[in-house]
């Protein structure tokens, strides 16, 4: 939790961009595991701890925009609770510590937004994941479920996500935090892989790192041989001298402010010359995406410029040939790299997506694109100052795409289809680091960076 200051001014900013109504955030509760009393871990909604910091379940707050009155509603727990879980603080106390004078109990709650509702009064709420909030917003206010989403308010929306975008220093400090405990579980893997392990040996102990300096894995990690599957959640395999092993993977701290980096590895510690052919051509164009990225430009910009890079390299290899500009517009890089080059990170590891990957990732004007690969970008926005934003192009070589390409002539007059079938079993590789946009460029954040070029990794693998 950050100083009350920091959420008060933060509360102050967000009734500014706002008109008239009452801002209604509900917060998350418990989930049950697989039976009522045994929970999934806690995890507080973002948008919630962005403006009120309390990262405990059932409560929820509302801003009144005219008066800017602010009620905490939660409940003070009872002697049952205290038998369990000890002596815990008042709510009234617990609100007072991020500025809020006013609590009241949660009983209180659906009154007080019916009364304003009756009042013809507008209720802003953002999209809800979280089926609970969903069922007590139909209680309360009568929405349909199937109307929920379009009752979300457009005006909250795009006032969270214009303030969230740009991280203030506190947030960038955690960020930092968050990677350099990514930084460790990535480091540990380096240094422990070799032939023989299975897949999950290697994923235990990444997320053990995690779970000793933070709060969990900032997603479900990705460890694979088999890197040609973009989100491989399959951990089964075992590690093979010969084959690369991409690690997608990030730390959540006790903050919730999250990481996100990838690293592809050589199992038996060394690569093959046609894999550090693949491997120089995506480092190269991480480093390029980063040295790219300025206030001003957009990130789409960014993407097609690391896309050049790719389709570069690739030409160079003798698996495409033409016009570098002219199979970039065409969309060629979408058959190795079916998904943007990055996305806005923060409290969420795709911050703010359940506002809305649109509104989050694209300014009013803006439109995603039908091609493969660019069509995916999570971010194409003009780049600010205080936005942090994942850095991770790749390249992947996918039979079944191939051969869709192949079958149906796509940029059949660019693509050496014929060349590629002997890396039909290569996999893939993708390269991803955490970037801060700075006032002059970017930099990447957390005290040290992950080995990227092929020789520092093999040196860091070599003893192992």
């Amino acid at each position: 939790m950050f100083d009350k200051s920091v959420y008060i001014a933060r509360r102050k900013t967000l009734v500014s961009k706002m008109s008239s109504g009452i801002i209604f955030m509900p917060g998350n509760s418990e989930a049950a595991f697989n039976y009522a009393s045994n929970e999934y871990k806690f995890r507080q909604d973002s948008t919630f701890l962005y403006y009120f910091g309390l990262d405990k379940p059932d409560v929820a707050a509302v801003i009144d925009i005219e008066n800017g009155e602010e009620i905490i509603f939660g409940d003070d727990v009872d002697i049952d609770d205290i038998i369990w879980m000890g002596p815990q603080p008042l709510l009234s106390d617990q609100a007072a510590e991020v500025g809020v004078s006013k609590s009241a109990p949660y009983a209180g709650l659906a009154e007080y937004l019916q009364d304003a509702q009756k009042k013809g009064r507008k209720i802003h709420f953002i999209p809800q994941y979280r089926n609970y909030n969903k069922i007590y917003i139909n209680e309360v206010l009568g929405i349909p479920f199937a109307q929920m989403k379009e009752a979300a308010s457009l005006e909250l929306i795009l006032a969270v996500v214009s303030q969230r975008l740009i991280k203030e220093p506190c947030e960038i400090a955690e960020i930092e935090k968050a990677c350099d405990l990514g930084y460790a579980m990535h480091y540990t893997a380096m240094k422990m892989m070799k032939p023989g392990m299975v897949e999950q040996e290697l994923v235990g102990v990444m997320e053990g790192v995690c779970l000793s300096g933070g709060y969990a894995p900032s997603f479900t990690t990705i460890l694979s041989q088999h890197g040609e599957t973009l989100h491989n959640h399959h951990h089964e395999g075992i590690l093979t001298d010969g084959k690369l092993c991409v690690i997608d993977a990030g730390a959540e701290i006790a903050s919730h402010y999250a990481s996100d980096f990838t690293r592809t590895l050589p199992c038996g510690g060394k690569f093959t010359q046609k894999q550090k052919d693949i491997y120089t051509i995506v480092a190269t164009a991480n480093n390029f995406a980063c040295d790219m990225a300025h206030p001003g430009i957009t990130y789409k910009d960014v993407h097609l410029g690391a896309s050049k890079i790719i389709v570069q390299g690739l030409k160079n290899l003798g698996l495409v040939h033409g016009d570098v500009d002219e199979m970039v517009a065409a969309g060629v890089q979408g058959l190795f790299m079916p998904h943007g080059l990055g996305h806005n990170m923060g409290l969420d590891v795709h911050d703010m997506e359940n506002l809305g990957e649109n509104y989050v990732g694209y300014a009013p004007g803006q439109e995603r694109a039908n091609q493969l690969g660019l069509g995916s970008l999570r971010m194409a926005r003009e780049l600010e100052p205080g936005q942090v934003i994942t850095d991770e192009p790749g390249i992947y070589f996918i039979p079944a795409l191939i051969e869709k390409w192949k079958n149906e002539g796509t940029n059949a007059q660019y693509v050496d289809f014929a060349r590629l079938e002997s890396y039909y079993d290569f996999g893939g590789i993708r390269l991803e680091d955490d970037i801060l946009i700075t006032e002059n460029g970017a930099r990447r954040l957390g005290s040290k960076r992950l080995p990227i070029t092929v020789e520092d990794v093999e040196e860091a693998m070599k003893n192992n």
